[in-house]
């Protein structure tokens, strides 16, 4: 069986990485991913917005590096995680555990 993912996209936020009580870093973030094909109504591209989740050395090198519209690569494995409501409702979503991040661009540039 193989459970593998690679993503090309943008970074929305800034990334940012928490210490957890024992010492591991973490960093979620969010890739938006262009469709590779235009909506007809607007005539510009859609994008789908992935949740990943990084530990440790590359959450810290991503941070370091990247910023708010940088352009990575992911690649990793999915998984399903699961929040519960105040209601108690349940809500479950893909989540790309990254296992190699690569920096593709610094910033925002004019091209599609």
């Amino acid at each position: 069986m193989l459970n593998q993912v690679i993503l090309v996209g943008r970074l929305v936020k800034n990334p940012e990485v928490k210490s957890l009580n024992d010492d591991k870093k973490v960093s979620h973030i969010t890739l938006a991913v262009n469709r590779n094909y235009k909506n007809s109504e607007t005539g510009k591209y859609d994008a789908d917005f992935i949740y990943c989740t990084l530990w440790d050395n590359i959450a810290q090198a991503t941070a370091a590096h990247c910023k708010k519209g940088s352009i990575i690569g992911v690649k990793g494995r999915l998984v399903t995680k699961s929040i519960e409501l105040e209601n108690n409702k349940k809500i479950t979503y893909p989540d790309v555990v990254a296992e190699r991040v690569t920096f593709i661009s610094n910033g925002k540039s004019s091209d599609n």
